[in-house]
C-alpha cells in the first residue's frame, strides 16, 4: 500500500540521502593543526601558526609563507615545521627577512659614507630579487615584512636605472629595467595593503568596521589577507603586537563574510522582484502560472521568489483597497509557487513534514506504514504517492536532532530548517522512537 498525500503542496520527487553534518571551525589565528575535513589550505610559519581562511567569497589562499617567502602554487601543509615552499634550493637555509641582514648596511650615522653604503645595500638587494627572490611572490613578501624598505626604496629604484643605463650587456640592461618597473608595481600594492592595515587598526568599534568593509569590500582581497598575515609573521617577537594583528586579521574576516551574505541577500531580492514583476505581468492567470512552472523547471523558484509572492498575498487579503478577482488570482499564484517549491524537497522531508501534522497514534503509525510500503512514486492530480525506507527516514530525522541539538542548522538543507524549533524536535524525537521501535 502507498502512502498518500494532500496534493495542494506535494510532489513526489526521488530520495536523496542528506548530506553528512559538518563543522566549520571558527576564523582564528591558532597554534594548533585545523582539522583533517576543514576544506581550505591554512597558511603556516616557522613559528607553527596557521591562519584559517574560511573562504566564502571564492577565495584561494595559495600556498604557506614559511620565513617570508611565498610559492606559486595551492597546497595544504603537512604538520612538520621544517617544511618550505620558498625558490630557494631544497635544504638552504635563509633568512626570514633579507632586507633586514646586516643591518651595518643602511646605517647612516657616518655622512661621509652614506652613499657607499646605499650603493652597497642596494646592489646586495638586486641580487636577491633578481637570483635568491625572482618571483613577484617573494618580493611581496619581503616588502611586506621589512623594516628598512621605506628607507632603502627611493635609493633602490635610482641605483636599478643608473646600473641599468651603465650596462653593456642589452639583456642585462633590460633585466634590471624590467626588475625596478616590476618591483615598483609591487611596491604600490604593498603600498596599499598597509594604509588598509593601518585604517582597519584605528577602528576600534565593530560597527565602524563593518562601515569600512562596506565602503572598501573591494580592497579587501586575496592579496591583503596575505599581507596581513605576513606582516604578523614578521613580529613573531613581539608577541603582543603579533596577537593584535591576528585580532585584525580575524575581524576583517568575520565583516568580509557579513557583508558578502548581506550583499547576496539583496541581490538575490533585486533578481526575485524581476522574476515577480515578470509573473503579474502576464496576459492570464494560465499564463502567469505557465512562468511559475518555468522557474520551477529551471530550478529559478527560490526562497525570495516565493516570500515575495507570499508577501503580496498577505497584504491583498487583508485589505479592502483590493478587489475580490485579484485576491483569488494572487491567492492561486501562492498555492502554485507552494506546491511547486515543496514539491522538490527530497521525499523524506515531505513525509516527514506531513506526518508532524497529525496527532492521533493510531493514525500516525498507519500512515507510517503506507509510507514505508514498496511502490510506484507518482504525482496525481489531487493526491501524490510518496515512498521511503525506515532507515532513510530515520536518517533524515536523527539528522534534524543532532543538529538541533549540536547548534548546526547551517549544515541542513534549507528545506529541513524550518523544523528546528523545541516544540518540532520533541515530536521528531518521539517519531524517532517510534520508527525505531516498530520497523527496525
Amino acid at each position: 500500500m502507498i502512502m498518500e498525500l494532500g496534493s495542494s503542496s506535494l510532489h513526489p520527487c526521488a530520495s536523496i540521502t542528506p548530506r553528512p553534518t559538518t563543522i566549520l571551525p571558527p576564523l582564528s589565528f591558532s597554534a594548533h593543526s585545523p582539522p583533517s575535513h576543514y576544506p581550505f589550505p591554512s597558511l603556516k610559519s616557522k613559528a607553527g601558526c596557521r591562519f584559517y581562511v574560511n573562504n566564502p567569497v571564492g577565495w584561494r589562499i595559495i600556498s604557506s609563507l614559511p620565513a617570508g617567502v611565498a610559492g606559486s602554487t595551492t597546497e595544504v601543509l603537512p604538520s612538520s615545521s621544517n617544511t618550505s615552499t620558498s625558490s630557494s634550493s631544497p635544504g638552504q637555509e635563509e633568512s626570514s627577512d633579507p632586507l633586514n641582514e646586516n643591518d651595518d648596511d643602511y646605517d647612516d650615522d657616518d655622512d661621509d659614507d652614506d652613499d657607499v653604503k646605499y650603493v652597497r645595500a642596494c646592489d646586495k638587494l638586486i641580487g636577491i630579487f633578481m637570483v635568491d627572490k625572482p618571483t613577484p611572490s617573494d618580493w611581496r613578501v619581503l616588502l611586506a615584512s621589512s623594516k628598512q624598505w621605506d628607507t632603502l626604496r627611493p635609493h633602490f629604484f635610482a641605483r636599478c636605472q643608473e646600473r641599468a643605463h651603465g650596462e653593456q650587456d642589452p639583456e642585462m640592461q633590460h633585466k634590471l629595467l624590467r626588475l625596478a618597473r616590476k618591483l615598483r608595481d609591487v611596491d604600490e600594492d604593498v603600498k596599499r595593503h598597509n594604509e588598509l592595515l593601518g585604517v582597519v587598526k584605528a577602528v576600534a568599534a565593530e560597527e565602524e568596521l563593518r562601515q569600512v568593509v562596506a565602503r572598501r569590500r573591494k580592497d579587501f582581497t586575496k592579496e591583503f589577507f596575505e599581507h596581513l598575515y605576513t606582516v604578523a609573521h614578521s613580529n613573531r617577537d613581539n608577541p603582543t603586537e603579533q596577537k593584535a594583528l591576528e585580532k585584525v586579521g580575524n575581524d576583517c574576516l568575520a565583516a568580509v563574510q557579513a557583508s558578502d551574505r548581506a550583499n547576496a541577500g539583496m541581490e538575490a531580492l533585486s533578481t526575485a522582484a524581476l522574476k515577480f514583476k515578470d509573473i503579474l505581468s502576464s496576459p492570464s492567470l494560465e499564463a502567469a502560472c505557465g512562468k511559475i512552472d518555468a522557474l520551477a523547471q529551471k530550478n529559478q523558484l527560490d526562497s525570495a521568489t516565493f516570500l515575495l509572492l507570499s508577501k503580496a498575498w498577505s497584504a491583498a487579503k487583508e485589505t479592502d483597497m483590493t478587489t475580490d478577482e485579484l485576491k483569488d488570482t494572487l491567492y492561486h499564484l501562492y498555492m502554485t509557487a507552494l506546491a511547486k517549491i515543496q514539491r522538490d524537497m527530497p521525499v523524506e522531508v515531505r513525509i516527514i513534514k506531513y506526518v508532524l501534522t497529525i496527532e492521533d497514534p493510531v493514525e500516525l503509525l498507519c500512515n507510517l506504514k503506507d509510507a514505508f510500503t514498496p511502490g510506484e512514486v507518482t504525482e496525481g492530480k489531487d493526491r501524490d504517492y510518496l515512498y521511503t525506507t525506515p532507515e532513510k527516514l530515520h536518517t533524515w530525522i536523527k539528522s534534524v536532532v543532532d543538529a538541533y541539538h549540536l547548534s548546526r542548522e547551517g549544515t541542513l538543507l534549507r528545506e529541513a530548517r524550518d523544523m528546528m524549533n523545541p516544540n518540532t524536535i520533541k515530536r521528531l524525537e518521539q517519531l524517532q522512537k517510534l520508527i525505531e521501535d516498530n520497523f527496525m
